[in-house]
């Protein structure tokens, strides 16, 4: 069963770390997140490619930290806060009342589960 479904984690890992690197240059795409989601669907193909990613002096600190503690740096949360904050302040310009309370409840949620976990 492994060798059916390790096209579709290996095709799902590159995708993921494509949408990544975007995020580096794009400030309101998360890089980590899919970093992240790259590493797990890279630990079910492609071991090599995983240790990679989990040995990168960037973005390895934070992949191993979620995976050991479920933490997330002060730091990344102020920003992922900060972006959400814009997204939903972009959406309110462009798309009005009621239809920004559809991004508003989606970030305030996600924002409050960023910030109650571990550091």
């Amino acid at each position: 069963m492994r060798h059916v479904t390790r096209p579709f984690w290996l095709t799902a890992g590159l995708l993921a770390v494509g949408l990544g690197v975007l995020g580096i240059a794009l400030p309101l795409l998360p890089t980590v997140p899919f970093f992240l989601l790259a590493a797990f669907c890279f630990a079910r193909s492609n071991p090599v490619w995983e240790q990679r990613l989990l040995d990168h002096p960037r973005y390895g600190p934070p992949l191993r930290q979620w995976r050991e503690r479920r933490a997330i740096p002060r730091r990344a949360k102020r920003a992922a806060l900060i972006g959400m904050g814009i997204s939903v302040a972009i959406s309110a310009v462009f798309m009005g009342w009621p239809w920004v309370l559809a991004p508003a409840l989606v970030c305030a949620a996600s924002g409050w589960w960023i910030w109650t976990r571990a550091e």
